[in-house]
């Protein structure tokens, strides 16, 4: 079983730029694909990107493409989420995800959550 804990979170405005981390205890991360998701008040779960176990595939939701990006460095446990460009709808608690699977893009396929990290984007 792994642990996930994010950090990195806060309000920041219009345009800035943030670093999510999730640190992961408990059993080697490289055993794992991960995931970022996040949810908004009243809304579902929403997919962000993921990782492959290597780190050599990555995919984006449309919404955060070309401003999001998302690596790992296995020998540190830890995966990021480089967010730039911020909009006033990436306002979400973010959640890091592990999945026994090289990567996923679906809530369902992920095994362990983070307690997850707020991100408010002023305008």
């Amino acid at each position: 079983q792994v642990q996930l804990v994010e950090s990195g979170g806060g309000l920041v405005q219009t345009g800035d730029s943030l670093r999510l981390s999730c640190a992961a205890s408990g059993r080697t991360l490289s055993d794992y694909g991960m995931g970022w998701f996040r949810q908004a008040p009243g809304k579902e779960h929403e997919f962000v990107s993921t990782i492959s176990r290597s780190g050599g595939n990555t995919y984006y939701a449309d919404s955060v493409r070309g401003r999001f990006t998302i690596s790992r460095n296995n020998a540190r446990n830890t995966v990021y989420l480089q967010m730039n460009s911020l909009k006033s709808e990436d306002t979400a608690v973010y959640y890091c995800a592990a999945t026994t699977q090289n990567w996923g893009t679906k809530k369902y396929e992920y095994n362990y959550w983070g307690q997850g990290t707020q991100v408010t984007v002023s305008s």
